[in-house]
């Protein structure tokens, strides 16, 4: 008898890893799907030019230094067999999600067991909100280290092993040289010290029976402060050394100073970029979730509506002559059985309602090519994850584990927006654990929850189940379709992939839309029939992605007309430049620019109002000063226009 329980646990347990390892295979698949799909003049070559071309001479000292571990990796990987184009770039940089995807399934399912299936849907859902391109390593190795540190905070906490929380410290101080803008996460510590608070009324038999008054807090206070400062001393030790060990290295390689000074000039970019500055990224994050209230209110509406539906009907249902006629007739019993199906389909009705009700009013698009479509479901999707955290955090006869884990995702939620002017979207590209947790948790009560009773109030848990059910069937197939069908391009998605360009080895593979094609062809001839390529070049417009594509160096920032990029620093660095064309003649740079730059500097404002540009717009373009400084600069060296199409000309 104990050999067959021994065969079919161990038959269990095979059944269970080989699903597993099929559902691992299918997550590390499944981020590569868009590798070859349209080109962006935006984020994805600018970075890829980064990579390339990592460095002083070809990059501002401020992004060097700012996402220094992110361009140093980068780098690495565009010097890979095959990463000399940008499906080999993307394959590469897309295999951090496939990582983040895989490694979230199974600390999901082996340390928080949450059952196969559900982890592999939520990660599923989690790559499927993945709207920003690979190609921004700073964001996706930051969320690689903050999903290791939050698996070591978990597995250090609960099982109290001190040297996990010395290696949590680690990922995050390893952070903020992934991106400066990390430091908010050091705001994890607080999960530590709630952890210590929570274990110490557990151990005192506070919490469970809400007998805090009888304990006492000095007693629960001395308990959790032993914890709190060891605990915390532990975390700051692999913090510091991790930033010792890597600050150690660019003192050595670059010296501290210039690091300072980059870092410096980030503090700097906010009084031209307002938007970055921490009280406008703050503001914005805040304001999102405000604004969703519209929708949760609302939402809340049909589930108030449910409830008293359901109370109605049980009171009337309840009533003694009821409940008598109900004993003695069958005819009232089968119109009471059936007055109780009709409850249920009446609940079921509303979460109908409610779903036709938020698509006709723009809660979601149901285009899928452009965010629209999943920010307010993501955004609300978010708000549910905190609020089931908070419940479960002071939920009495929650495990501390649960606990622990909630409060964890809970930072996660918040933090990982601060320090970005994209206001919740970064969370929203972040639930790798979020995900599956939420999901896992959802199902556990709308298998579980039958009723809430309190003294001798009873209410149905029923309508709150179907507009739960409404809400997370329409957010997963809303994620779904975005996930299919949306790729980054210039802060939309990609709407048509029908063309290829066939000289330009970079974009060699890449299916875009025929415009984009024939603008990348032409441009591609001409470099390479006038020798162009590795020439440097001065970028204007929003086209920074040309100096990947072409492979054409930087002669400073690709992406100079950036409002983090100073008119004063692109003031030295013309400067510069000219000093080096004044030293050697070959180094004259090209110089593009954008189409509608062109048209000003030919034909004026009125130029600009034939191609439909608003008022604003024309404005911006005509007091530009970086574009009159390059103007005076093309006029001054007598620079001429040798090539042009309707999105770009170059100028030699």
């Amino acid at each position: 008898m104990k050999q067959t329980m021994k065969r079919v646990k161990d038959l269990e347990g095979n059944r269970s890893l080989y699903w597993k390892l099929l559902c691992s295979v299918i997550l590390v698949f499944y981020p590569l799907r868009h590798i070859h799909w349209g080109i962006d003049f935006w984020d994805t070559g600018y970075n890829y030019a980064n990579f390339q071309y990592m460095g002083f001479e070809h990059m501002d000292s401020m992004w060097v230094f700012s996402t220094y571990l992110a361009n140093v990796v980068g780098n690495l990987l565009s010097k890979l067999p095959a990463a000399g184009s940008l499906v080999g770039m993307n394959f590469y940089t897309g295999l951090f999600v496939s990582g983040l995807a895989v490694a979230g399934f199974w600390f999901c399912t082996e340390k928080l067991q949450i059952p196969v299936w559900l982890a592999f849907v939520g990660e599923m859902v989690a790559i499927s909100l993945c709207w920003c391109p690979t190609a921004l390593l700073y964001n996706y190795m930051t969320y690689v280290f903050f999903l290791a540190c939050v698996v070591l905070l978990y597995l250090g906490l609960s099982r109290k092993k001190k040297w996990y929380l010395f290696g949590a410290g680690i990922c995050l101080g390893i952070n903020v040289l992934v991106r400066f803008s990390n430091l908010p996460e050091a705001a994890l510590i607080v999960g530590v010290w709630a952890y210590a608070v929570i274990e110490a009324l557990e151990d005192n038999g506070a919490w469970q029976r809400w007998h805090w008054k009888e304990v006492g807090w000095k007693k629960v206070w001395q308990s959790a402060w032993k914890q709190i400062w060891q605990n915390t001393l532990w975390c700051l030790g692999g913090y510091l050394a991790a930033l010792i060990v890597l600050f150690g290295y660019i003192q050595i390689r670059y010296g501290l100073d210039n690091y300072v000074d980059g870092i410096l000039r980030l503090f700097a970019m906010t009084d031209n970029a307002t938007d970055y500055k921490a009280t406008s990224m703050i503001m914005g994050l805040v304001g999102t979730y405000v604004e969703n209230l519209y929708w949760v209110i609302r939402i809340g509406f049909f589930v108030v509506v449910g409830i008293l539906l359901f109370v109605f009907g049980r009171l009337c249902l309840e009533n003694k002559v009821i409940r008598k006629l109900r004993d003695e007739s069958k005819i009232v019993s089968v119109v009471c059985k059936a007055l109780e199906i009709g409850l249920k389909a009446g609940g079921v009705i509303i979460a109908v309602v409610m779903l036709w009700w938020l698509y006709e009013k723009g809660f979601c698009a149901t285009e899928y090519t452009h965010y629209g479509a999943i920010l307010w479901p993501g955004v609300t999707f978010l708000m549910l994850t905190m609020g089931i955290a908070v419940i479960r955090i002071f939920h009495p006869k929650c495990p501390k584990e649960e606990k622990l884990i909630s409060g964890l995702l809970f930072l996660v939620v918040l933090l990982t927006s601060l320090g970005s002017n994209n206001k919740v979207y970064p969370s929203m590209n972040n639930l790798f654990v979020a995900a599956p947790y939420t999901l896992w948790e959802c199902w556990r009560f709308l298998t579980k929850v039958k009723e809430w009773r309190w003294k001798r109030l009873v209410a149905s848990a029923f309508p709150v189940k179907t507009i739960l059910t409404a809400f997370l069937g329409l957010f997963l197939f809303q994620s779904a379709l975005f996930g299919v069908k949306f790729v980054f391009a210039e802060g939309t998605g990609i709407l048509e992939t029908s063309a290829m360009v066939e000289n330009n080895e970079i974009l060699k593979g890449v299916r875009m839309q025929p415009e984009r094609a024939q603008w990348m062809e032409e441009a591609t001839a001409y470099v390479k029939e006038n020798n162009l390529q590795g020439r440097e070049v001065l970028l204007y417009g929003e086209l920074p992605a040309l100096s990947y594509y072409l492979q054409m160096p930087s002669a400073f920032n690709p992406w100079s007309d950036l409002r983090s990029y100073s008119l004063e620093t692109m003031e030295q660095d013309m400067q510069e430049m000219e000093a080096n064309m004044a030293a050697d003649e070959a180094q004259r740079s090209v110089i593009i620019v954008e189409y509608k730059y062109v048209q000003f500097l030919e034909g004026g404002k009125a130029a600009l109002e034939k191609l439909g540009l608003y008022e604003q717009q024309i404005q911006k373009i005509a007091e530009d000063e970086k574009w009159v400084l390059i103007r005076a600069f093309m006029e001054k060296y007598g620079y001429e226009k040798t090539y042009f199409n309707e999105k770009f000309s170059m100028y030699e």
